[in-house]
């Protein structure tokens, strides 16, 4: 489990694919202590919970499969790619942001960002199934970044960048066209799923 809480930007360093549409991803992770990059350990990356199977001196590896490359916007990446990173939430640890799980949803699509004094504001788009997830004060997780909804309306919705959020995620470089890892709560996911009982 994670809190939307970045604590580092880091890079994908290299990109292996293997037959079957599986691939490896090599990320350097700086400002992450390296008692936190243990193999076998979580690691949220830009909003997709991976499992690190190596580690070495604040770079780590990790396996993505095919379903989690159809399901994001991994399979767009190669080496450059700025990512965001939160190592997983250790028991008693501050919840910062919201619950999130790493398991992401679906992909929202920037429609536009405007200025807004020293924050920006993103409208974005997402499948309609994922739509009525979305609540004007609820949360959602774009590529792993803990959000308030502004505004959810039927087919688009509205997140506001606080100018620290732009500076320490990678959600400052976000221009129209631009496609999110979207990870809605997971409280709402429960409560449809309740109800439609």
């Amino acid at each position: 489990m994670f809190t939307g809480i970045i604590q580092s930007i880091g890079a994908v360093s290299r990109v292996i694919d293997f037959g079957g549409g599986d691939r490896r991803l090599h990320i350097r992770a700086p400002r992450i202590g390296r008692s936190l990059l243990e193999t076998g350990a979580s690691l949220c990356v830009s909003g997709v919970c991976l499992t690190i199977i190596s580690h070495d001196r604040g770079s780590v590896a990790v396996d993505v499969s095919a379903r989690t490359l159809a399901d994001t916007v991994l399979k767009e990446w190669s080496a450059g790619r700025a990512v965001n990173l939160e190592p997983a939430l250790a028991a008693g640890g501050a919840l910062g942001g919201h619950f999130v799980m790493g398991h992401v949803d679906g992909v929202a699509e920037v429609a536009q960002r405007r200025e807004d004094g020293r924050s920006a504001v993103l409208e974005l788009t997402a499948p309609p199934e994922l739509m009525r997830f979305i609540a004007a004060k609820g949360s959602v997780a774009l590529d792993g970044v803990s959000l308030t909804v502004n505004d959810a309306g039927a087919s688009s919705f509205s997140v506001n960048l606080v100018p620290h959020t732009l500076q320490e995620t990678t959600l400052s470089e976000c221009r129209a066209g631009s496609r999110l890892n979207l990870e809605i709560d997971i409280i709402a996911r429960y409560a449809a799923k309740l109800l439609a009982r």
